[in-house]
């Protein structure tokens, strides 16, 4: 694929066929963690009740089966599930299509709605795929996404990082990097979206092992990815050691937070609502809010 304009050469932090091998061997077993993608699915599909736009033509960017079946029910009569896995984009519930989320394939104003539910965090260049994304919907098509956000996962981060320390030199990065909340707006006005709102939502989950934990990340093909990552395997000492420095709960449970980073933004369009001229106010901001004001270094009468 030609490289498009406004696309950045980004930096490689992610071993992006390693993530595909990892989707393909999770999708016979993805069930064990619908739950959890469907919980998340129906926080970001909810978006779509605060609007009347009506959608038909949606793409499901890595749904893993808890996107595309809510579209459908929601009334969108036509679906592609895109997965980087051909396996999991054929039990997605969709239009099956295998392909990479950095080089879409699709052309301008295919879809009026575009659902990335916990998939765009393995993308090595988040602002050349998120331009893709925006290119691919017609005007006025909306973007939903949610990210993992920085937080997620953060004590077994730091148990892990402890643990490694401890048994021998160095770290190896062993969770991957998430985005903040702050940029999450900046990314999406970078690509071109109009409207552009970024927030945030927890999602807690409760394990009564460690090992869960674990072996759900590696149900959802979650596992480590990072291309800094060592070859080396690990000190058979790490994981007990790190797990058992996880902070419990009273009931002996143990706590994984999911901090997630939401994107909504939509196809600039003709007859969209536009902000207003700057200095085109009619009504000072002391009048609204019913206060004197005063100018620099004078002081208030009391």
């Amino acid at each position: 694929m030609a490289h498009l304009p406004g696309m950045t050469d980004a930096m490689q932090v992610f071993d992006r066929s390693l993530v595909q091998r990892r989707r393909e061997r999770a999708a016979p077993g993805i069930g064990r963690v619908a739950p959890i993608l469907d919980d998340a699915a129906a926080r970001l599909l909810d978006r779509l009740d605060d609007t009347t736009r009506r959608f038909t033509r949606a793409l499901d960017l890595g749904g893993r089966g808890a996107v595309a079946p809510a579209l459908r029910a929601r009334g969108v009569e036509f679906v592609v599930s895109m997965d980087l896995s051909p396996r999991m984009a054929t039990a997605a519930g969709g239009l099956p299509l295998a392909a990479d989320e950095e080089w879409l394939p699709f052309a301008p104003g295919s879809f009026d709605l575009v659902v990335a539910s916990l998939s765009l965090h393995w993308v090595n260049d988040l602002p050349g795929a998120l331009l893709q994304i925006r290119r691919a919907l017609a005007p006025d098509g909306l973007f939903l996404a949610a990210l993992p956000a920085l937080g997620t996962l953060q004590p077994l981060r730091e148990a892990l990082a402890q643990a490694e320390s401890g048994l021998r030199d160095g770290l190896s990065p062993r969770i991957s990097p998430f985005p903040e909340l702050r940029d999450g707006a900046a990314l999406l006005q970078r690509a071109g979206f109009a409207m552009p709102v970024a927030d945030r939502e927890r999602i807690t989950l409760r394990y009564r092992s460690p090992l869960g934990l674990l072996r759900d990340l590696q149900a959802a093909g979650e596992s480590n990815a990072v291309l800094a990552r060592d070859p080396r395997t690990p000190p058979r000492a790490l994981f007990p050691l790190a797990l058992s420095a996880l902070p419990r709960e009273a009931d002996g449970t143990l706590p994984a937070t999911l901090e997630v980073l939401t994107l909504t933004g939509w196809a600039p369009a003709p007859d969209q609502p536009k902000p207003a001229p700057r200095g085109s106010g009619q009504v000072r901001l002391a009048e609204a809010l019913g206060t004197v004001e005063h100018r620099s270094g004078e002081k208030p009468l009391h």
